[in-house]
């Protein structure tokens, strides 16, 4: 086992600052997105807040579309704008995960790069780090902006979680910030099933919140489709916890409770000679019965797959091109 020794932080040295933001078919966006995030990075270095060594990270999780060509351009103007092209479409959280492994600073932060998430907020932040803190979460106050169904869905997926016992922030994405320190030790996380916001939550670090609402995109759409985001649910839920399971076992228990008392039910009825004569509750009895196994079967072939997938130890991504540019 590899051990990590935390290091004194150096109160008469300014921290160095990578801001990571995966990218997958953001051409419409990208050109604005570096602006602005560039912008927030001269303002906190004019600030004397982060070291001039920070830059900006785009990782572009395998795009169909000119993302790539357009993060090479940015880079040839702007030394401070870095990049990482992976071979193919991994995901967000791997695109994170590749941004993570790469950067080398003291504090890393995290955002998407439809600038929806409150870049003012990248200061506080800041300062909340400086202040002592070792992850700053980005929190939303106001899911005023989202359909009634979105909400909804968010609400229950919360809820459930905080049922099934995984210790993560309501609200919060992927906007965040982590020190060097609290990235490796992520980092020694080498499952290829993770979800990161359950991870980060439960490592134990002193945390603080910055507060926003979140804007409206600025072009392009959302690569979050509603079936990506019920994956992420799923993966969410297998990756932290049994209780689906154990919910099988109980249910399980459950039908053969109430298949004895039908039984016995059936065999009165026909000492007593009062069946009726049909096929309406054999035929819901089966349907039932198979449903609850169909169900189990489906929920016990998820962690089988997930054991399936980490027992193959594959490499999560593999990087095809990088930009490293002198700060």
């Amino acid at each position: 086992m590899i051990e990590i020794k935390k290091t004194e932080r150096n109160l008469n040295q300014l921290p160095s600052l990578a801001l990571i933001v995966p990218c997958y078919n953001e051409s419409e966006t990208i050109a604005f997105c570096s602006e602005k995030l560039n912008e927030i990075l001269e303002l906190l270095i004019h600030k004397k807040k982060i070291a001039q060594t920070s830059y900006i990270l785009f990782v572009d999780d395998g795009s169909k579309d000119s993302t790539w060509e357009d993060i090479k351009q940015l880079s040839l103007k702007c030394n401070k704008i870095w990049g990482l092209k992976l071979s193919g479409n991994r995901g967000q959280q791997t695109a994170m995960i590749a941004g993570l492994v790469f950067v080398d600073v003291d504090i890393n932060i995290t955002i998407d790069a439809d600038l929806q998430d409150n870049i003012a907020c990248i200061e506080q932040m800041v300062e909340k780090y400086l202040q002592g803190a070792e992850i700053v979460y980005g929190v939303r106050n106001d899911r005023s902006n989202d359909h009634f169904l979105k909400r909804f869905t968010a609400h229950t997926f919360y809820s459930v979680m905080n049922y099934l016992g995984v210790n993560q922030i309501p609200n919060h994405s992927e906007f965040r910030l982590l020190s060097k320190y609290v990235t490796q030790c992520f980092l020694k996380y080498t499952e290829k099933n993770i979800y990161i916001r359950g991870i980060i939550s439960s490592t134990g670090f002193k945390t603080d919140k910055v507060y926003y609402s979140r804007k409206k995109r600025f072009a392009g759409e959302t690569k979050y489709s509603f079936w990506k985001l019920i994956n992420l649910a799923i993966e969410a839920i297998t990756s932290f916890s049994v209780i689906p399971l154990r919910i099988i076992s109980f249910l399980g228990i459950f039908t053969c409770i109430f298949s004895v008392f039908a039984m016995i039910y059936s065999l009165l009825s026909k000492l007593y000679d009062i069946a009726i004569p049909g096929w309406t509750s054999t035929t819901l009895s089966i349907f039932f019965l198979c449903g609850v196994q169909l169900l189990s079967l489906g929920v016990i072939g998820e962690y089988i797959g997930k054991i399936y997938i980490e027992v193959k130890n594959r490499p999560r991504y593999f990087i095809e091109e990088m930009i490293k540019n002198k700060s």
